[in-house]
């Protein structure tokens, strides 16, 4: 059954949940970013080597699926502005500015500042400089901080302010959306075609294969060549793979026929997928040394494996999640709203706390924990001040329609 057969507003209840779900899970791989010896704002002295493989489980997959989803978002969203009537394509370019825009730059001026401030701090006390809060590399800090003049540079390049972090999702989303709002007005009614050749490209295996191959491609032409760099600019190889993620749940959306290939195979894509991350963790386990040199033919076959963890996890997440994610209700819909709040200021939060924290030398798992808590804490607190704001709840990217929208019954 084709997409357009559908009724106008059909709920994809799975999605909405495989969305809170990938945004909790990105709260967790944060926290776990303090304690691995991979680059971050601020690190634990206490790093777990054998936490890395945990967080490969997501690693290769966790955004990609974030813009898929949200492309699926962005599918509902035309099609309730065309069945109100108008141009949907305009209304969308409106909408993801309003939404979008205003979060992002309260974000890069208010809530990511914190995040630069203790990785300054962190540094500094590394360089052993005494009492480093009151250093002057710290004074006037959001002064300089907001205009550009901090000149907080060491021998790995300097620290580029006003800057996004974590944000750069937002701000990846916005042009995205926008593209997508000019190829609506473009498009006019041929979405319907476009998704119906969609599910014959992907009938079958296809949909396990096609995506595999696309994705290995990306792996083979454009990752060497840039480095994933979250700057907008120079970002290539990350726009070829988040856009074309963005894109592709963008025309699937409203597909029955694929959402019942996920269905078919879930299981084959469950197997392949664990399999593709034993593959690519043992790889970056062996391999993990700095001056690690793995053979030119090895590094070529885990471009491959790379490729079909990226895409079987996704695929089994969504056959599994249209399969048993399929209900609503007013606990969906509370998250379903919470979860843009959430994303904008957990990483804050969760550098905050483990920077507060570390210096007790609780237990570990302890203090892990608390920042787990901590942020979850803050986050649902950050939500529901938001709600409370009126339009200024944009800021924290809450609509005041969706902070008022009474539950309904499931």
């Amino acid at each position: 059954m084709s997409s357009a057969a559908l009724p106008a507003d059909p709920r994809r209840y799975d999605l909405d949940w495989i969305r809170v779900g990938a945004f909790f899970l990105l709260i967790l791989y944060h926290v776990g970013m303090l304690y691995v010896s991979w680059d971050f704002h601020v690190k634990s002295p206490r790093i777990v080597e054998a936490l890395q493989p945990l967080m490969m489980l997501t690693g290769p997959w966790r955004l990609t699926l974030l813009f898929l989803v949200s492309g699926a978002a962005t599918r509902f969203m035309v099609d309730g502005f065309a069945a109100r009537g108008g141009h949907a394509g305009r209304r969308l370019a409106a909408s993801r500015v309003l939404r979008l825009l205003p979060p992002l730059a309260f974000g890069m001026l208010v809530i990511v500042p914190p995040q630069s401030y203790y990785e300054i701090l962190q540094a500094l006390t590394g360089l052993g400089v005494s009492d480093p809060a009151h250093s002057p590399h710290l004074q006037d800090f959001w002064v300089r901080y907001a205009t550009a003049s901090g000149n907080w540079c060491d021998q790995t390049g300097c620290l580029i302010t006003p800057t996004w972090n974590h944000l750069w999702f937002v701000a990846y989303l916005l042009p995205y959306g926008l593209i997508v709002a000019l190829l609506v007005g473009l498009a006019g009614g041929a979405l319907g075609p476009l998704q119906q050749g969609l599910e014959r490209a992907l009938s079958g295996w296809g949909l396990l294969i096609w995506p595999i191959v696309w994705l290995a491609i990306l792996r083979f032409t454009l990752a060497p060549l840039f480095e994933i760099t979250h700057a907008l600019t120079d970002d290539w190889y990350n726009h070829a793979l988040s856009f074309s993620a963005y894109l592709f749940g963008f025309l699937i959306a409203r597909s029955e026929t694929l959402k019942a290939g996920f269905i078919r195979l879930r299981r084959p894509a469950l197997i392949l997928a664990v399999l593709g991350w034993a593959g690519w963790a043992l790889y970056a386990w062996v391999w993990r040394a700095d001056d690690a040199m793995p053979p030119e033919a090895l590094r070529m076959a885990m471009r491959v494996v790379y490729a079909v963890d990226q895409w079987a996890w996704i695929a089994a997440i969504l056959g599994y999640g249209a399969r048993y994610l399929n209900r609503g209700g007013p606990v969906l819909r509370y998250l379903s709203v919470g979860v843009f709040p959430f994303y904008i200021v957990h990483q804050t939060v969760i550098i905050v706390a483990a920077w507060r924290l570390m210096p007790l030398d609780l237990p570990l798992a302890v203090e892990a924990g608390l920042v787990i808590a901590a942020t979850f804490a803050a986050c649902f607190l950050a939500y529901e001040v938001a709600r409370r704001l009126g339009w200024f709840g944009l800021l924290l990217g809450v609509r005041p329609q969706a902070a008022k929208r009474p539950p309904r019954a499931a």
